[in-house]
């Protein structure tokens, strides 16, 4: 009888854990970057991820961006060549040292409304890693998932300085601010 009563007890608690891939082709990260006189834009790829859910709840995961696939979307031509170089400079993320930037989930609470989490979660960007939190939504269609996220960044936590009104004086309509944004969307495998 005891045994019966272990195996009901243990079958009845038992979570259904699911760790899915990410689609890094149908997901994408865009950032935006702001200055005293405007601000630019792009993407980034996603080199691979993966999303945890327990029975059914964002649970946990994990992603990894390239960072040499750094694109500016809102300009062209030569414009556009030279702000990727200089984003892409040691001036900024130094990406031939640092390629690769990572976001791996520590903690997921629902924000009480279903697909509604609020994420804490470690970024390391130039092998420094900050917490963070930033609230998401997930949605279920056709057999995958679709996480979104709007997270605000301060690059000088990343050792990020060029342009910033933080460390220099006297810079004018140069001053680049010290936080941008990234828009994530993560769709998974089916």
């Amino acid at each position: 009888m005891f045994k019966s009563l272990l195996l009901f007890t243990t079958l009845l608690f038992t979570a259904t854990v699911v760790t899915v891939p990410v689609d890094t082709a149908g997901s994408q990260v865009t950032w935006k970057g702001y200055k005293v006189t405007g601000s630019h834009e792009g993407t980034i790829a996603i080199q691979q991820g993966d999303l945890e859910f327990t029975d059914g709840q964002l649970t946990g995961g994990s992603f990894a961006i390239d960072m040499s696939s750094l694109k500016a979307t809102d300009i062209t031509g030569q414009g556009a060549t030279k702000l990727e170089g200089h984003l892409k400079s040691d001036d900024f993320f130094g990406v031939a040292n640092y390629p690769t930037a990572k976001l791996t989930i520590t903690n997921v609470v629902s924000r009480g409304t279903p697909g509604e989490y609020r994420v804490t979660g470690d970024i390391t960007i130039k092998e420094t890693t900050k917490e963070i939190r930033f609230n998401t939504n997930v949605t279920e269609s056709n057999g995958a998932y679709v996480a979104t996220a709007d997270i605000k960044l301060d690059r000088t936590d990343f050792d990020v300085r060029y342009g910033s009104g933080s460390f220099f004086d006297n810079l004018g309509d140069k001053t680049i601010y010290d936080e941008f944004d990234l828009n994530v969307t993560l769709v998974t495998k089916q």
